[in-house]
């Protein structure tokens, strides 16, 4: 089995996260920022070096290319993000990113020619963290979501996508949707269940179902010394009952059903009045459709049974919906066996973050690779991988890839 030079893809990866390093060890690089071209643009000039060539599709995705002996053949890719959080860590997509490029180099290296052509793609916002949605390029070029759609999102500024991408000189006319024979991904598990059990490999089999509901709880402002206890319709102590209800609902739903409130915003708050109205957010995921389709169910069911006896007015919209992914078991056996024939410790996993691996798989044969970050930890400045787990994860991306790619005699 083939291993990567682990010296040279720290190195990388310690290089790029010096663009848009952050005070305490992290990275900032927004979606199409100075920053992020900066990333891009080191990016660009190790793939130079490798001898690949390049290419931009009007989304701003970017694509690394290494010939294969067939030239017509589906290109097997591999890819993430070098986007981040405001205050993001070292690894979150870059290790994707970069873990791809050290397959390309490794294989340089040993002159080893592949008969289908091999890519790696930087996808545009995937984080979503300067423009919304998250994962925006790979659901552009997948057909996800319409390019004209796409290229109007505009940030907190009122910059557009669109004017983004002349800006930094990534609004390329590479066609979108071109065929891809499978889409590899390496990532850091973003949580802590590889460290947990002692496992430095996640075979991951898929994406869990994630539902967004936007709730809105509405009662009657009214004065906080004059109006009895009893006689109050207080929006905000019944969106804390509701709350506190969606925390009890995960354990029904053990140990795979999540629920998450994330944001809560009491409408033109005062000290000294009584809420009125109340808005907040709930973020469902569970590994089947079914189980979250029943959790969505009794959220509305205790919500409404809530505000009923409360006296208050309750309404719950969808916000965002994505089914349960499974990946392409002939990918999935691809990492498995990589990962058998190294003798890596490892375990089977379902992916509980978004990535633009979702959206790959409804466009063509996908797997993933997890690998730990320390503590469970990302999204945040402190987030860190161990070297040698990043080396085991690269050795198992680069056996896999080249096992779909097929070896040119």
């Amino acid at each position: 089995m083939l291993k990567i030079n682990a010296d040279r893809l720290w190195a990388s990866l310690m290089s790029m996260a010096e663009v848009g390093a952050t005070a305490r060890g992290g990275s900032c690089r927004l979606a199409l920022s100075a920053e992020d071209q900066a990333g891009r643009k080191l990016f660009e000039s190790w793939c130079h070096e490798a001898g690949l060539s390049l290419s931009v599709d009007s989304i701003g995705n970017l694509f690394a290319r290494r010939a294969g002996t067939e030239p017509y053949a589906a290109p097997v890719m591999m890819g993430s993000h070098l986007d981040t959080q405001p205050e993001g860590g070292r690894f979150d997509g870059v290790y994707g990113v970069l873990a791809g490029l050290e397959v390309m180099r490794r294989l340089n290296d040993l002159g080893i020619q592949t008969r289908k052509p091999l890519e790696v793609a930087v996808w545009t916002n995937e984080e979503g963290a300067r423009f919304t949605p998250a994962m925006l390029g790979s659901a552009v070029f997948t057909g996800a979501l319409a390019l004209d759609k796409g290229l109007a999102v505009r940030d907190v500024d009122g910059i557009s996508v669109a004017q983004a991408l002349a800006t930094s000189g990534y609004d390329g006319d590479r066609a979108l949707a071109v065929p891809v024979d499978a889409y590899f991904e390496a990532h850091i598990e973003q949580g802590p269940i590889l460290e947990d059990n002692g496992n430095s490999i996640g075979v991951v089999t898929g994406g869990q179902a994630i539902r967004w509901l936007d709730v809105r709880v509405e009662g009657m402002a009214a004065h906080a010394g004059t109006t009895p206890m009893a006689l109050r319709k207080d929006a905000l102590y019944g969106a804390a009952q509701m709350i506190q209800t969606l925390e009890a609902l995960a354990a029904d739903f053990a140990p795979q059903g999540l629920t998450t409130v994330g944001e809560l915003g009491v409408a033109k708050s005062s000290r000294n009045t009584i809420p009125g109205r109340v808005e907040f957010t709930v973020d469902l995921r569970h590994h089947h459709d079914d189980a979250i389709e029943a959790m969505e169910q009794q959220v509305r069911l205790r919500l409404q049974d809530i505000a009923a006896r409360r006296g208050l007015q309750l309404t719950v919209a969808p916000h965002w919906i994505s089914p349960a992914t499974p990946f392409d078991a002939d990918c999935v056996a691809h990492v498995q066996q990589a990962v058998d024939a190294l003798g890596y410790a490892h375990q089977s996993i379902v992916s509980g973050a978004g990535h633009d691996a979702i959206h790959l798989a409804r466009f063509c044969p996908t797997a993933m690779i997890f690998i730990p970050c320390v503590g469970g930890l990302s999204h945040n400045e402190a987030e860190d991988a161990l070297p040698e787990d990043v080396r085991q994860g690269t050795d198992v991306l680069l056996n896999a890839v080249l096992a779909r790619a097929g070896r040119s005699e």
